[in-house]
């Protein structure tokens, strides 16, 4: 099968692309399943680099327009990619009980390390705010509200030499998702963003290889996520790299979300 469950548009302010011109995309490269999972707005916009509140359900009702409209040659799904900040859970939970949402991707960039203070992942001062980010994946984990962990190495973006804050970062990650039975993502777009400079070598930015020899072995489910920002990358070269990869660390990712 061909699917994949990130998917970014025009309205998250940084991406391209409607939602239709996704779907002609993914049909064009004969996909099975396409998931959108817009960078999903608060109420009291509180976050940037995603779409206003007041564009909630005109993106609902595209995705819903083309389910209606495509449904015999794609099967579209409707989700969100959102941060885990306690104090919005009954905003997460309304998401899936009452606005059609079928899905929330666990799309960690902040955490509220003091009230109302929230910690931006893209800029770390030290890998030692690497540990408040893991364990704030380990708290959505146990919610049970995400159907799986985007990015979960995305900490490696840093331009910081691996060190022992980064693997207890991945211990934390990784041992809570064997206790949850949660899904980790291997991240396709980190590949498109090319290789960089870093204190101890020239890498990817993410997925990070000393992550994923954590994960190789332990039996947590993986599932390949795009990142899509563009309809071109609804399906391309990084994502068949992704996969190719994993088959590297013997791990064999699932294909299907169970929504």
């Amino acid at each position: 099968m061909k699917t994949n469950y990130h998917t970014h548009s025009f309205r998250c302010g940084h991406g391209s692309g409607t939602e239709e011109e996704y779907v002609l995309a993914a049909i064009d490269k004969n996909m099975d399943i396409l998931g959108f999972s817009e960078h999903c707005p608060y109420p009291d916009q509180v976050f940037g680099e995603r779409m206003p509140y007041s564009m909630m359900d005109e993106y609902l009702d595209s995705v819903k327009a083309c389910v209606g409209k495509y449904k015999y040659k794609l099967q579209i799904h409707t989700g969100f990619e959102i941060e885990y900040l306690p104090k919005y859970t009954d905003f997460y939970e309304d998401l899936l009980v009452n606005k059609g949402v079928e899905y929330l991707i666990l799309g960690a960039h902040f955490y509220e390390y003091a009230p109302n203070v929230y910690f931006n992942m893209f800029n770390a001062p030290s890998t030692e705010s690497f540990i408040g980010y893991a364990h704030n994946i380990e708290a959505a984990m146990q919610t049970g509200l995400y159907s799986y962990v985007a990015h979960p190495d995305i900490f490696a973006f840093n331009n910081f030499a691996w060190d022992i804050n980064c693997d207890r970062a991945s211990d934390i990650i990784i041992e809570a998702a064997l206790k949850y039975g949660a899904i980790l993502e291997y991240n396709a777009n980190g590949f498109r963003r090319g290789k960089k400079e870093y204190p101890d070598g020239i890498r990817d930015m993410y997925p990070h290889d000393n992550f994923w020899q954590k994960v190789k072995g332990t039996g947590i489910k993986v599932i390949v996520g795009s990142d899509a920002h563009e309809p071109k990358y609804v399906y391309d070269d990084a994502i068949v790299r992704a996969y190719a990869k994993l088959a590297e660390y013997n791990i064999t990712p699932i294909e299907k979300l169970d929504i």
